[in-house]
């Protein structure tokens, strides 16, 4: 299984970042797909997660509103569109796989991840 996060950078405080995360050797439409963040010396933390149809949206309060996570699984794609950055929001994105995520928001029921991509908000 295969994760692959792509689309962070650098950007400036108020700008927009469209992050994807492409997935291989799981059958894609039946796992829960999430993604988390880990800024320097600070615990991973939930930002989003998706259901297996894409019919239901989860989101952390420090980003509803402003983050929209999608999926395409004829692409066995996830993507986090991320507006009106701040420079809070400054970490590594992971994506994530569960089959189950019985607690969309905890990192433990996440089999599957991604190496990582990185996000940096300039002031």
């Amino acid at each position: 299984v295969q994760l692959v996060e792509s689309g962070g950078g650098l950007v400036q405080a108020g700008g927009s970042l469209r992050l994807s995360c492409a997935a291989s050797g799981l059958t894609f439409s039946a796992y829960v797909m999430g993604w988390f963040r880990q800024a320097p010396g600070k615990e991973r933390e939930f930002v989003g997660g998706i259901s297996r149809s894409g019919g239901n949206t989860y989101y952390a309060d420090s980003v509803k509103g402003r983050f929209t996570i999608s999926r395409d699984n004829a692409k066995n794609t996830v993507y986090l569109q991320m507006n009106s950055l701040k420079p809070e929001d400054t970490a590594v994105y992971y994506c994530a796989a569960s089959i189950s995520a019985a607690v969309v928001g905890a990192p433990r029921e996440y089999r599957y991840w991604g190496q990582g991509t990185q996000v940096t908000v300039s002031a």
